[in-house]
């Protein structure tokens, strides 16, 4: 599928001197063309450590993706930011629509790519998940061996928020059901009028009582911090029900059979800092470790790069 590639830098964070981008393309095994930004360190030589990073969940590889990417080629990585299925400059139709299965494969794809370049060593590929795309990367991790080592910044577990929603305030069967039931009606009306237009996300405005995480997402995807005229986020929301995948399929469910190295950051104030906790009890084996960053919030992980602990975050893919 030949997709149509932005070739203007129109990223939400500068462009670097130390690195080489350019645009790339490869497909997964569901025959989906994904696009990525690929950044590597000028004057290298020989084969590369390699890392592909995805998320947040609804934002495209021109936001905290591609920061964390490039920041990671200046450290003497090569690197890909890519957009997963159906979002962004990738392909995948309809679009808005999501699958903890697909975009599972979608990492695994990115180490197809990583792994069949001849500027890798195949040996050493990691892979960083950002909010959303945190807990697709563990779900991928436990599949994939070829993951030697996995970063989780931020984590959000996007079938456990849907299934039990917000600090598992509805943790039961009714409650699901209810949820299930307006969803279902929702389809039937989908179909009635067509498929539908993207709604939900982030508002376009702040209601009085919106809580902390709402205003913080709010600041980032809202204002010309992080906004991109390609983020779900920033613009159109998301298909109310794409949650439905997520309701019924838990994500990291072999996550303790995990035999490489996987390090889950999370800020101390980040209003879900409790998916990481738990994600890190499920974790077995002792090069698995988890870091919370004081005062942090959860978007200060996005792009305030003296917040982000890229030091550690440089040393753990070393030892790859």
């Amino acid at each position: 599928m030949n997709l149509n590639l932005t070739t203007e830098w129109d990223k939400t964070f500068p462009k670097s001197d130390k690195v080489t981008h350019r645009k790339v393309t490869f497909a997964n095994r569901y025959g989906i063309t994904l696009a990525a930004d690929l950044y590597e360190p000028k004057l290298s030589a020989g084969r590369l450590p390699a890392l592909a990073v995805c998320g947040p969940f609804g934002a495209v590889k021109e936001q905290a993706a591609g920061l964390y990417a490039q920041t990671m080629a200046e450290r003497g990585f090569l690197t890909i930011a890519f957009d997963p299925s159906y979002t962004g400059e990738s392909g995948g139709e309809p679009r808005y629509v999501v699958s903890p299965d697909i975009n599972t494969e979608d990492f695994s794809a990115a180490v197809d790519f990583l792994a069949t370049n001849d500027r890798v060593d195949p040996e050493r590929i990691g892979i960083i998940g950002i909010c959303g795309w945190g807990g697709l990367a563990i779900n991928a991790a436990a599949a994939d061996p070829r993951i030697k080592a996995t970063v989780a910044s931020t984590m959000y577990d996007m079938s456990r928020v849907n299934a039990n929603g917000y600090f598992d305030a509805n943790d039961n069967a009714e409650a699901r059901h209810a949820l299930r039931k307006a969803l279902a009606a929702q389809r039937t009306e989908d179909f009635r009028n067509g498929f539908p237009k993207p709604g939900g996300g982030v508002p376009d405005s702040l209601p009085a009582d919106a809580p902390q995480f709402l205003k913080d997402y709010y600041a980032y995807y809202k204002t010309s911090r992080g906004y991109h005229k390609r983020s779900l986020n920033s613009n159109q929301g998301r298909n109310a029900t794409g949650a439905i995948p997520f309701i019924n399929f838990p994500l990291m469910s072999r996550a303790d059979e995990i035999e490489n190295a996987v390090l889950l950051i999370h800020g101390e104030k980040a209003h879900s800092r409790y998916f990481s906790e738990d994600a890190f009890k499920k974790l077995k084996g002792d090069n698995k470790e988890l870091m919370i960053i004081p005062g942090a919030s959860h978007t200060d992980l996005y792009d305030h790069t003296d917040v982000i602990p890229f030091d550690k975050i440089e040393a753990f893919f070393q030892k790859m």
